[in-house]
């Protein structure tokens, strides 16, 4: 007897007569993003992750070329992950997240220099620190010492970064207000108090020398060219409250040479804001990470935050197109190159949409790929990524709702019809990134 005719199918088919073809998935708490190409729907939480020890932090890396869905998933990821009870804050370089801040019933808050909005990037100075200690003085002092040397270009001197501490806590213990803001703590370097001085035993005038550049770097963002963002109280107390989405929109500064300074100045408030620890479990997106990593006193800074992301129950989401962005931040085997690839090993989960030829050696790479995923990385069709969380990889088509459209669309204007989405409910449509 003749053996009957070889027979090939897709996975897809397959798995109905062979269901061990199927993936396991990661389990199916939080929400539904979309489908498991092996097979069965797949669902994501980083925190219930985390809470069954299947990652060991919450952080999350984005990867993918332009208009490969990278931001339709992140934003769609934060509108879902809101029927569970979650909440997201966002800084928007390129004015993207408008939309879905106000399907969430707010506004964005636009920073623009000389404009109406300020955030207090030293809020909560003389705040303590979980199980005690003044940990917003330390918060102050850390992005103060980075926000100066970033501007200055070098490192900073030690009697530099001992100006900034002591005038860091004068303010928490002695400032003229309850909420000391950034023109108090360049007035109080430029003209220190004696007891400041004398803990490190010298007087006023010494004192004053050692800081007097820092407070000069300072000034810029108080009095200079970038004064009208940073330079007083958050405006109209403004907080996170019961809003489900804020996103601080810094699309008027996108081209300005100063955006690393004003998005770790954002960012800092941010972090003043969660060290409130409400326990209410937040996504924190930073869009456009290149901005800011190529930077090696930001990158430090930004490292030791994603290190917080476990006490403060946050799950960063760091948004680049390639990860040749992390790598550029200084020579090949520098430390300003460790340090912002570093980023990844600190983001258990890392998904990547498609990326060019060029770079799927480096993406293969910096996160253990494969051979075969390796050669996917560059024809994935757009809204495919591949994930890996933890040791686990998945290969993941992302559903997009048509109610959901209006949310993500950034091609508006490519169309002639702007209320038109094309597909069907299950498309990935209208994305720019």
């Amino acid at each position: 007897m003749r053996p009957p005719p070889a027979h090939r199918a897709t996975t897809a088919h397959l798995q109905a007569i062979y269901p061990f073809a199927t993936s396991g998935g990661i389990g199916g708490a939080g929400p539904l993003l979309g489908r498991d190409v092996l097979g069965g729907p797949f669902s994501f939480d980083p925190w219930e992750l985390y809470r069954t020890g299947r990652i060991t932090n919450p952080n999350l890396v984005v990867l993918g070329q332009l208009g490969r869905g990278k931001s339709t998933f992140v934003k769609i990821l934060v509108w879902r992950q809101l029927a569970f009870g979650r909440r997201a804050w966002i800084m928007d370089p390129k004015g993207e997240y408008g939309p879905l801040a106000r399907a969430c019933g707010t506004e964005p808050l636009a920073l623009v220099p000389g404009g109406s909005v300020r955030l207090n990037p030293v809020d909560g100075i003389g705040r303590a620190a979980p199980g005690g200690g003044t940990g917003g003085a330390r918060r102050a002092t850390d992005l103060v010492s980075t926000l100066v040397a970033t501007s200055l270009r070098r490192l900073l001197a030690p009697e530099e970064r001992a100006a900034i501490d002591l005038a860091v806590h004068h303010l928490a213990q002695d400032g003229p207000t309850p909420t000391p803001t950034l023109p108090d703590l360049v007035d109080v370097l430029l003209l220190p108090s004696p007891e400041s001085a004398a803990t490190v035993g010298t007087d006023v005038a010494g004192l004053a020398r050692a800081g007097r550049d820092v407070a000069l770097e300072l000034r810029r963002m108080v009095r200079g060219d970038l004064a009208g963002m940073f330079d007083g109280v958050t405006s109209g107390r403004i907080d996170d409250g019961d809003a489900a989405v804020v996103v601080i929109d810094l699309s008027a500064v996108f081209g300005s040479p100063a955006l690393p300074l004003i998005m770790t100045c954002a960012a800092a408030w941010l972090q003043g804001a969660l060290a409130a620890a409400d326990g209410v479990k937040r996504l924190v997106v930073i869009d456009e990470a290149w901005a800011i990593l190529n930077d090696p006193a930001i990158a430090r800074w930004c490292q030791a935050n994603f290190k917080l992301s476990r006490s403060l129950g946050i799950a960063n989401v760091v948004v680049a197109h390639r990860v040749s962005d992390l790598s550029a931040a200084g020579a090949d085997g520098s430390a300003e190159e460790k340090l912002a690839t570093g980023l990844l090993a600190d983001s258990e989960t890392r998904v990547v949409f498609g990326q060019p030829p060029s770079e799927a050696r480096a993406t293969a790479r910096e996160l253990a790929l494969s051979g075969a995923e390796a050669d996917l990385i560059p024809r994935l069709p757009r809204g495919v990524a591949l994930w890996r969380v933890g040791s686990q990889s998945h290969l993941v088509e992302h559903v997009l709702g048509r109610s959901e459209a209006v949310l993500v669309d950034t091609d508006a204007a490519m169309r002639d019809n702007p209320r038109q989405f094309p597909g069907s409910g299950a498309d990935f449509c209208g994305t720019e990134g």
